[in-house]
């Protein structure tokens, strides 16, 4: 078991193996047959992390999921993060996560059902962390292995956190670093070091809890958490979403220290490439570096979250408590048309 690298499994690690944003938008376009149900409080039409359906007495049901392809070469580890990654949907909209449902692809020819229990037992953890009944799941044989969860959560209604309800003059914040996406493909390329790859684990295992108490501020009008279409693509759906641009200052945001010696080593996640085809010309004042760093796919990432400043002593009292290191990276304004939506200082 341990000689076998489950990353050679991954045409693109994690979250880097989403499909561009744009291509999205062209697969899950409105069409002819589309329901349209009035308790259907949050769909797909806004982009957001996950569905809120309104069960009344004001509270709404939250309905995610997200898998992928082996991100880490430890099977414990992959279900884990896999699992971490799921949940965080549910806390991006403020919501409490309640159980949870695995799904699982499997090539038995290639893999042992020991490395499968294991991916199970990770995930596991994470949602005993999380305190999130693994209630079951669904597998198939495949040709390459794929694990992630559906997960349900609840909310009161007047908590939900979308991420197109930002205001003019909101400061955006940050709660990981990011960087994740260069690290785990340096690790697929076998380059990478001890110090970066704990590191990178470290952040990727960490629940982002912290979105249910965020949620109960009504001064934090926009949250979402950064994954696969990089910070600036999730950036870029506040922005469109709630009619605003923004200004962000490059240094302010937080990094994972060591990532440029993989960006040398052109460790760089497809993804990446992906990511910027599809919404660089939205962004301004971003040279190539800068451009590697903030498209770079992440897995498990952190809350990107919009504060009025009324809000911020309150926001960072709630972070403190968590245990959180925050980062302020700028802030959102009215759009000017013609301009870009996002400029980086």
């Amino acid at each position: 078991m341990e000689s076998i690298r489950l990353t050679q499994f991954s045409p693109g690690a994690g979250c880097g193996c989403k499909i561009s944003s744009h291509d999205l938008e062209e697969i899950i376009k409105p069409g002819k047959h589309s329901f349209h149900n009035s308790k259907l409080l949050v769909g797909y039409e806004t982009k957001d992390d996950a569905a809120a359906y309104d069960i009344g007495n004001n509270n709404a049901i939250i309905s995610t999921t997200d898998f992928f392809t082996p991100i880490v070469d430890d099977p414990f580890n992959f279900g884990r993060i896999a699992a971490v990654n799921a949940i965080s949907d549910i806390y991006a909209m403020g919501g409490k996560p309640l159980m949870a449902v695995s799904i699982l692809g499997w090539p038995q020819d290639k893999l042992s059902n020991e490395m499968a229990s294991e991916v199970i037992e990770g995930a596991r953890l994470a949602c005993a962390e999380a305190e999130c009944a693994l209630a079951g799941g669904h597998s198939i044989n495949i040709s390459d292995p794929v694990f992630g969860l559906a997960v349900t959560g609840i909310i009161n209604k007047d908590h939900i956190k979308q991420n197109n309800k930002a205001l003019p003059g909101c400061r955006i914040f940050l709660t990981k670093p990011i960087g994740v996406g260069l690290i785990t493909t340096a690790e697929k390329k076998g380059i990478v070091k001890s110090v970066h790859k704990e590191k990178a684990l470290r952040l990727m295992i960490t629940l982002n809890k912290a979105g249910m108490a965020f949620s109960r501020l009504i001064q934090v009008k926009a949250m979402t958490d950064i994954t696969g279409f990089g910070f600036l693509g999730h950036l870029l759906e506040i922005c469109e979403g709630s009619g605003l641009s923004a200004e962000v200052t490059f240094l302010k945001i937080p990094v994972i220290e060591g990532i440029d010696e993989y960006i040398e080593q052109k460790a760089i996640p497809g993804g990446t490439y992906r990511n910027w085809k599809s919404y660089g010309n939205k962004i301004s004042g971003i040279n190539e570096n800068q451009k590697i760093i903030l498209c770079d796919p992440q897995t498990s990432g952190g809350l990107l979250v919009a504060v009025t400043n009324e809000g911020i002593s309150d926001f960072l009292k709630i972070a403190k408590v968590e245990g959180l290191t925050i980062s302020e990276l700028g802030y959102l304004k009215k759009q000017i048309p013609g301009e870009p939506l996002i400029l980086i200082n």
